[in-house]
């Protein structure tokens, strides 16, 4: 492949933080921005699940970081800022990864329960960027993980899930639009669709045969290589003149 080519896909002597990176989808993102050529600090409120992820950074051959954070407490995200520079001296990429979500019909869901996802999902998101922010040097780059909840339904009732996804959208043009002018920082976000994780391990059999798959053009789920893979291109200079965009990822399940 022509090494030019190559370059413009290449994180090599850039430092990540991966916010919600113990398992799932934010894990995959640290592996592949590890592979990309990135330093990565993992981030995660199950500080005993952070080092797999963080070994894994390290087999590729890159360092790694892990770090104990609650996204829901700016000064968790201030602390993990303060350490990552510590440690690194710079911060290129934000992967705000970290996310909750339950199924709650609207009728019975409490002020705690639509709170704790709001506190995390949008909140932890905002905490985090601002941290980040602060610090940033022109060509960084904020990439938040939204959902395909943000823009359609799913047959399930997730009013907290949906809105604090809905309103990751929002946050992600107003900062880009503060941002770039100022402080050269791109902010794009991803919204997948439907990928094997922890979060949707708990869904029905059914509900993935009878709901999900009928709205899913390409007959499959996605993989999450095939998420972590489209984060690296928005975080590479490939993609160094998009920003303030969301990217869906989701088999073309919100145009059914």
């Amino acid at each position: 492949m022509n090494p030019e080519l190559v370059d413009w896909f290449s994180l090599e002597g850039q430092v990540t933080i991966v916010t919600g990176a113990s398992s799932g989808l934010g894990a995959s993102f640290a592996e592949t921005f590890a592979r990309a050529g990135s330093d990565v600090v993992v981030a995660a409120r199950r500080a005993d699940r952070l080092g797999g992820t963080a070994e894994t950074v390290r087999g590729h051959g890159r360092r790694a970081l892990a770090v104990a954070t609650d996204v829901s407490d700016p000064g968790d995200c201030d602390e993990l800022v303060r350490l990552t520079m510590e440690e690194f001296g710079r911060v290129d990429v934000l992967i705000n990864n970290a996310g909750v979500a339950h199924a709650v019909p609207a009728t019975r869901e409490t002020p705690e329960q639509f709170r704790s996802v709001i506190d995390v999902n949008l909140n932890g998101s905002y905490w985090m960027a601002q941290a980040c922010g602060r610090v940033m040097r022109p060509g960084s780059s904020i990439i938040n993980i939204s959902s395909v909840l943000a823009v359609t339904t799913a047959g399930l009732p997730q009013a907290a899930y949906s809105a604090s996804k809905a309103a990751l959208i929002g946050l992600t043009r107003d900062l880009a639009q503060q941002w770039g002018p100022r402080k050269g920082i791109r902010v794009n976000s991803l919204a997948p669709g439907f990928f094997r994780s922890e979060m949707t391990e708990s869904y029905a059999d059914d509900y993935i045969d009878n709901v999900l798959m009928p709205r899913l053009l390409i007959h499959r789920v996605g993989l999450p290589t095939e998420l972590s893979a489209t984060a690296v291109w928005l975080a590479a200079p490939a993609a160094g003149f998009i920003t303030g965009q969301t990217i869906l990822v989701d088999g073309g399940m919100s145009v059914t």
